[in-house]
């Protein structure tokens, strides 16, 4: 395996399908959903990964009032935050997450607080002090307000960033953020990230000189 190695001095981390693989209950929530609104699951599925709840709706149900789209996600949330079932960690990102210690990272994520707390507990992750959240943007993935804020929160430049991500609607926002992007797992490599790799195994991180961070992508 080829090893691509990226600077950064902040590193932004996705958390569905890049730290925790919550597969399993995406599929058993939205597939419910396509059924009671007579959709295809199999393209909701291709629509929901990376994007608020209300967001991917909106993209499935374009005529729908925004009120009854944002009233529908509230509810699903709920739904997703007690279903925990079949939740575990992505392979290698309690090691990866171990290894950021005292060094600038963020985790920017598409679901609100309640679910990203249950979901990193259900796999047995610690949660990133900053945390950019549903509650903390006015814009859904892809586009890229969640890893600029992220950025802001860690007082670092996006272009000095690079984003964990796996879903074609995160690699956009990371990409329009200006950021470099690790695609995680094999949604990913479909949609253009810097490198891509098969899960967090093949990632190391180490500090280097002058707060940089090196990230050695690709490692077997």
């Amino acid at each position: 395996m080829t090893v691509t190695v990226l600077t950064a001095r902040a590193l932004l981390l996705d958390m569905d399908g890049t730290l925790v693989n919550s597969d399993a209950v995406v599929e058993r929530i939205w597939r419910r959903w396509s059924e009671r609104h007579g959709l295809d699951g199999d393209e909701v599925m291709k629509v929901v990964h990376g994007r608020q709840g209300h967001a991917s709706m909106a993209v499935l149900l374009p005529d729908r009032p925004v009120k009854q789209n944002l009233a529908d996600n509230a509810r699903m949330l709920a739904e997703e935050t007690a279903d925990t079932e079949g939740v575990v960690e992505v392979p290698g990102a309690a090691a990866f997450l171990a290894s950021l210690q005292g060094l600038p990272h963020a985790l920017v994520t598409s679901a609100d607080v309640a679910l990203s707390t249950a979901r990193m507990a259900a796999a047995g992750l610690p949660l990133p002090q900053v945390r950019v959240t549903a509650e903390s943007v006015g814009a859904s993935k892809p586009d890229p307000e969640g890893f600029l804020k992220g950025a802001a929160e860690l007082g670092v430049a996006p272009e000095d960033c690079v984003v964990f991500e796996d879903s074609g609607a995160g690699i956009a926002a990371g990409r329009a953020a200006g950021m470099r992007v690790v695609g995680i797992g094999a949604r990913a490599g479909a949609h253009g990230p810097d490198v891509v790799v098969r899960d967090l195994t093949a990632v190391r991180v180490e500090a280097a000189a002058d707060g940089l961070i090196r990230v050695h992508v690709g490692v077997s």
